[in-house]
């Protein structure tokens, strides 16, 4: 079998004909395969759903219980037939629940990664390599100015304006599902045991996680003081950080964490004083370490700069080529759609109750 024949770029997302699926479709099918919960990549309406139990429930915390018309949850490794394709899900260290997902027929095996990482985080298990024939690889941060650094030394700066701050609430932009829980999971190592103060629509999500993991003590926005707010770190989504909710505390220090902070101008264009390079992505180093480790002859590359990654597998000896899939993109383009998550009796913009 050709790899062509096996997976196809459609409208609607990656298509397998074979076995009757899509892998994190766009728009509503019969039967989709979801690798982990951001809203680019798991939307509501298909008729069944396949994905990690974390997956399905945050999906259900996003959407609602009835997201989907039937759901099916499968553990990391397990291996399913579905129409003579054999799917299998492994960890994709992108977020809770994230997975790659493996598909093999007649021999053939195509890994799609959804988004990954593969450095450590203490939120997700970790990456997991999983050899193949094809590997489909994200490229969001496919350039190589993309270099992450070392987290420790981004939330060194974040303790250290704290300490040199401490009449000055922190006002830290993070993508609501998993980066935000990463955040505070590497604040409480690097031993910062205050209150973290969550955004309305940070409530949800990240009292799943707290429910799995120890992230010490979580107080909501609505519920603090001004005084109680100096010196702080208040957890918003990046939305936020331009909206009059920002009036109620004293002195705010702007924060944003996201791989795209390497780059200083777009800091500048959003006002952030104190910009973060925390990635929940591969950088370019990683990328250009796990594709050629996966042991697949030929690359597919989605949502990114594709044609970067395209020039250094040719220069390495692989086959490449850009999958040209429309619609998925950094989890900075859908913020607004997880800030939804405050419910709805709150207010989308500010998560206070409307």
């Amino acid at each position: 079998m050709r790899p062509e024949s096996l997976l196809v770029p459609t409208p609607a997302g990656l298509c397998c004909p074979e076995g009757g699926f899509h892998i994190d479709p766009l728009r509503p099918v019969a039967r989709a395969v979801i690798t982990h919960a951001h809203s680019d990549h798991a939307r509501a309406g298909h008729g069944a759903v396949l994905a990690t139990d974390e997956t399905l429930d945050l999906m259900r915390l996003r959407y609602g219980d009835h997201f989907a018309g039937t759901t099916q949850a499968v553990r990391y490794g397990e291996r399913l037939a579905i129409d003579g394709t054999t799917v299998s899900f492994h960890p994709a260290g992108h977020v809770l629940g994230s997975a790659q997902i493996r598909v093999e027929r007649d021999g053939l095996v195509i890994v799609a990664s959804g988004d990954y990482k593969d450095v450590p985080d203490p939120t997700c298990a970790p990456f997991e390599l999983v050899p193949c024939d094809v590997f489909i690889s994200e490229a969001t941060f496919g350039l190589p100015v993309f270099r992450h650094g070392d987290i420790a030394t981004e939330i060194g700066k974040l303790t250290r304006s704290l300490a040199l701050f401490p009449d000055r609430a922190h006002l830290v932009g993070a993508y609501s599902l998993g980066k935000a829980q990463r955040l505070i999971a590497l604040l409480r190592a690097a031993r910062y045991d205050r209150p973290v103060f969550l955004h309305g629509a940070m409530e949800a999500i990240t009292g799943y996680y707290a429910a799995r993991l120890e992230l010490g003590d979580l107080r909501a926005v609505r519920d603090g003081t001004k005084g109680e707010f100096a010196g702080a770190v208040v957890l918003c989504p990046p939305s936020a950080l331009g909206d009059r909710w920002t009036r109620r505390f004293p002195d705010p220090i702007a924060c944003f964490a996201s791989g795209w902070m390497r780059i200083r101008a777009r800091a500048r264009q959003r006002g952030v004083e104190l910009p973060l390079v925390v990635s929940d992505h591969c950088d370019w180093d990683g990328l250009t370490r796990v594709i050629p480790a996966t042991g697949a002859r030929e690359i597919w590359l989605t949502h990114g700069a594709e044609e970067a990654l395209v020039h250094w597998c040719s220069t390495r000896g692989l086959r490449a080529k850009p999958l040209h899939l429309v619609g998925y993109g950094d989890e900075e383009e859908v913020e607004v759609l997880e800030s939804a998550t405050a419910g709805p009796d709150q207010d989308i913009a500010t998560g206070e109750p409307a």
